[in-house]
């Protein structure tokens, strides 16, 4: 997986000072959950809101889910639930501050700061792909931003999101047509990871 930043940088007390507090407070397969998701939604949310909103936005996210957390469990999916949280927090945050899709800077700033040429190349040479992609309807939207911007792979997208890996292949095979589509470019086969 491509992280933008560790957890470090997010959660100034560090992950391993949570888990460790929260253990022996919180439901054990909270924690886990927490620990399992939490740097994922972190990148999520840098990528959507920017610097100091993100780590506001998955503490909040947190939080209500541990207030609902039985009901949680009892979702027929809890991953798909939580990551609907996710996208609502951030939604609402932004509804809130007025705060623009912050993919464009962040996903250029993400490029530089992992100094991949090839990522600058393909900033420059297709420039308005990530204002297409910010325009692409919400589950397309989530799963070109997990697999492209954050280098996760199909399943754990799909683990992610809590959708199947046959409705993330189909939904990166439609957004990238749309892309195709709205940005002028050809796309040929086997070009899955190039977009």
């Amino acid at each position: 997986m491509g992280e933008l930043m560790t957890d470090a940088e997010y959660d100034p007390f560090g992950e391993q000072a949570v888990s460790s507090e929260l253990a022996g407070v919180m439901p054990v397969e909270f924690v886990a959950f927490h620990s399992q998701n939490h740097v994922a939604y972190l990148e999520y949310a840098h990528l959507e809101l920017g610097g100091d909103a993100a780590p506001v936005v998955v503490e909040d996210v947190f939080i209500f889910l541990l207030a609902v957390w039985p009901d949680a469990l009892q979702e027929a999916n809890l991953q798909a639930f939580a990551w609907a949280q996710l996208r609502e927090h951030v939604e609402r945050y932004r509804a809130r501050q007025v705060v623009p899709v912050a993919l464009v800077d962040t996903a250029r700033y993400a490029a530089l700061r992992r100094g991949s040429r090839r990522q600058l190349e393909l900033i420059e040479s297709r420039s308005g792909v990530y204002e297409a992609i910010a325009e692409l309807p919400d589950r397309h939207y989530d799963v070109v931003l997990l697999t492209y911007l954050m280098g996760l792979e199909t399943p754990e997208v799909a683990q992610r999101m809590g959708i199947a890996v046959g409705t993330v292949r189909s939904h990166l095979h439609t957004a990238r047509r749309m892309l195709a589509k709205k940005i002028g470019i050809d796309l040929n086969p086997g070009e899955e990871k190039d977009l």
